[in-house]
């Protein structure tokens, strides 16, 4: 697969910055939606996260209809609806809609984490159980719903998903192993590798994705796309400053406890003991960081890693102007063409 052409997409969380409020964060995304459609990027996915004073993202289903209608050529999308949360046809009715309103331009994105931790997901769906199986149950539903089939004589062929509409959405399963991309690969779905979650054999996993797929309806060739935390600036103290505060971000999470939003400041005194030093060159390739043509070379050589066209930026800085820029930057660099 050739990499010389490479696609830009956009996963952004609503990441709440210090000193800024969940409301400034949502609008933050709608800028960010509006000004990456016009620079030329592919897709704009928002994330499902719960119970986290650090991102405002808990809705995609909500926020992909206002992005969608403040937009004109991005595909919006769900970067992902966490699954076991969810009752299957109510996510089938939600996209459909989503469908109505924005024909060909909806993207499905689904994970079977919660997106949270255990306790808040038992809350979100009482009757979670965790399981696997039960993951696969709902991906064959889903499909069903959306091509108004159940199997005859169950109580899902009497069950359509409203509003009946001729469009499907474009459907993808994140991975950050191994299994979704088989379980994707199976339902004939595009396969979202989060490398920014766990950077270690991901161009494996898209591989072995690649040789199992089975041409679907809706998908008939294999689809694929790379995920990670990019940086881009001509600042080189900044370029230092956003590592440092990702990387104690990374320590954070592993340790577990409240985590709120930093600044450089936060963190710059901060010494890390061996264990955690260890830590951080395990974590250091989560991120991509640096000048257009550092972040040109580092991307290209990921994608052809991974024998991918798509790459997904997700971009979190202490200031909305920087994570601008450094979406711009990137559009530069790789030479997309910008919309009017």
């Amino acid at each position: 697969m050739s990499t010389n052409n490479i696609t830009l997409s956009v996963l952004d969380q609503s990441p709440v910055r210090k000193g800024a409020t969940a409301e400034q964060a949502v609008q933050e995304t709608i800028a960010l939606a509006q000004f990456t459609d016009k620079l030329g990027y592919h897709r704009f996915w928002v994330s499902e996260h719960h119970n986290t004073g650090i991102l405002a993202g808990s809705t995609p289903e909500v926020l992909i209809a206002h992005l969608a209608g403040v937009t004109k050529h991005l595909r919006i999308g769900s970067g992902g609806i966490m699954m076991p949360n969810h009752s299957t046809l109510k996510v089938a009715e939600n996209f459909r809609m989503l469908e109505a309103l924005f024909p060909g331009r909806i993207d499905l994105g689904m994970g079977r984490a919660p997106g949270t931790d255990r306790i808040t997901a038992s809350i979100l769906n009482p009757s979670n159980q965790f399981k696997e199986q039960d993951f696969v149950e709902q991906l064959a539903d889903l499909v069903d719903y959306f091509h108004d089939r159940g199997e005859p004589g169950t109580i899902k062929a009497r069950i359509r998903a409203i509003p009946q509409v001729q469009t499907v959405p474009g459907m993808w399963l994140l991975s950050s192993s191994g299994q979704s991309g088989l379980f994707a690969s199976h339902f004939g779905m595009g396969l979202s590798y989060a490398h920014f979650i766990n950077p270690n054999g991901g161009a494996a996993a898209v591989k072995l994705y690649r040789e199992r797929f089975q041409p679907s309806e809706d998908m008939p060739e294999a689809q694929a796309n790379v995920a990670l935390f990019v940086f881009c600036s001509e600042d080189a103290e900044k370029l230092m400053q956003h590592r440092a505060v990702m990387e104690h971000r990374f320590l954070q999470f592993e340790k577990g406890g409240p985590i709120g939003p930093l600044t450089y400041d936060d963190v710059k005194d901060v010494v890390y003991n061996q264990p955690e030093v260890d830590r951080l060159i395990h974590h250091a390739k989560r991120i991509v960081t640096g000048t257009p043509n550092e972040i040109k070379q580092k991307l290209t050589m990921l994608a052809e890693e991974y024998q991918v066209n798509e790459i997904i930026a997700i971009t979190i800085c202490e200031n909305f102007e920087d994570r601008v820029r450094s979406y711009e930057l990137l559009a530069e660099v790789f030479g997309l063409e910008g919309r009017v």
